[in-house]
C-alpha cells in the first residue's frame, strides 16, 4: 500500500503554502527569499514562494540569476542553518565560493553514540567505531547515501553495544552522502577566522533587512491574495528600502 502525504490547501488563497516549523506559528503564508550585499546592505534579490517551500530549494538558482544579471563578483556567502544541505554545499564548491553556513543542531537517539563518535577514513573509505571496530562500505542508496555497516558477530560481544545500537540484528549503520566532503568543507569555513567574521555580519545585514521590512514597511502581512500580488508587495518594499539605503550612503558622501 502506497502512503500518500496530505497537503493542506487554503480555501481563500490557494497560491499560499502551509508553513510548519519548530518555534514558528503554523499558518498559510508566503516566504520572501532575500539576498543582500555585505557592504551597503542593498537588497540584490527578493523572490517569493509559498510558505511550504524550503528556504534551500530556490537558493542556487537565485544566486546564479544575480551573478548573471548584475555581473556581481561574488566571493563569499553567509547563510543560516536552513541552507546546510548537501546540494547547496556542492553548488557553492562548484562555483568556487567561500561558503559559511550556521551549524544545524541534530537530535540523535538519546542514549546512543552520535555519528561524530565514529571516525571516517577517506583513504580506506570506512568508519571506525568507538570500540575500534571497522565499519566498511557496503552500498549506496538511490538518494546518494553510502552505507557503512558493522559486523553483527563482533557487535554482539561488544561492551558498548547498548550505547551503540538497539537494532534486532545488533548492527550499526552509518550513512554518508556522496557530497559529504563539500559539507565538511563548509563546516571548516564556519570555524575559520574569516568564517566567524563573515557570519557575524550576516545577522547585522540580512536579518536587519527583514526586520526593517516588517517593522517599518508593513511586510509582516500580505495586503492582497495570490503569489503575484505578494511578489509585487515584496519587490516594492525592497525598492523602498534600497532607495533609503542609497540616499543614506550618498548623504554620507556629501
Amino acid at each position: 500500500m502506497t502512503e500518500t502525504k496530505e497537503v493542506r490547501k487554503s480555501t481563500t488563497d490557494p497560491d499560499s503554502g502551509f508553513m510548519s516549523r519548530e518555534q514558528k506559528q503554523e499558518m498559510f503564508c508566503y516566504l520572501d527569499h532575500r539576498t543582500t550585499d555585505m557592504k551597503f546592505n542593498i537588497i540584490t534579490d527578493a523572490f517569493v514562494t509559498p510558505g511550504n517551500v524550503h528556504d534551500s530549494v530556490p537558493y542556487l538558482q537565485r544566486l546564479d540569476r544575480q551573478i548573471e544579471r548584475f555581473k556581481l563578483n561574488v566571493e563569499a556567502v553567509a547563510l543560516d542553518s536552513g541552507y546546510l544541505t548537501n546540494p547547496i554545499c556542492k553548488g557553492l564548491s562548484d562555483r568556487g565560493l567561500f561558503g559559511v553556513i550556521a551549524h544545524r543542531r541534530y537530535h540523535p537517539t538519546k542514549g546512543l553514540f552520535p555519528k561524530w563518535k565514529f571516525k571516517y577514513s577517506l583513504e580506506e573509505n570506512q568508519y571506525l567505531c568507538p570500540n575500534g571496530q571497522v565499519l566498511p562500505y557496503r552500498t549506496t542508496t538511490r538518494e546518494g547515501y553510502r552505507e557503512y555497516k558493522s559486523d553483527p558477530q563482533q557487535c554482539v560481544q561488544c561492551p558498548l553495544l547498548q550505547e551503540c545500537t538497539r537494532s534486532k540484528n545488533h548492527q550499526r549503520v552509518i550513512t554518508r552522502h556522496v557530497w559529504e566532503d563539500h559539507k565538511e568543507k563548509i563546516r571548516e569555513n564556519r570555524l575559520s577566522k574569516s568564517g566567524k567574521m563573515l557570519y557575524k555580519y550576516r545577522k547585522e545585514k540580512i536579518e536587519r533587512s527583514f526586520a526593517d521590512s516588517k517593522q517599518l514597511h508593513g511586510l509582516r502581512y500580505c495586503r492582497l491574495r495570490g503569489i503575484h500580488n505578494a511578489s509585487e508587495q515584496v519587490l516594492l518594499t525592497a525598492a523602498c528600502q534600497n532607495m533609503k539605503k542609497i540616499a543614506t550612503h550618498l548623504a554620507k558622501l556629501g
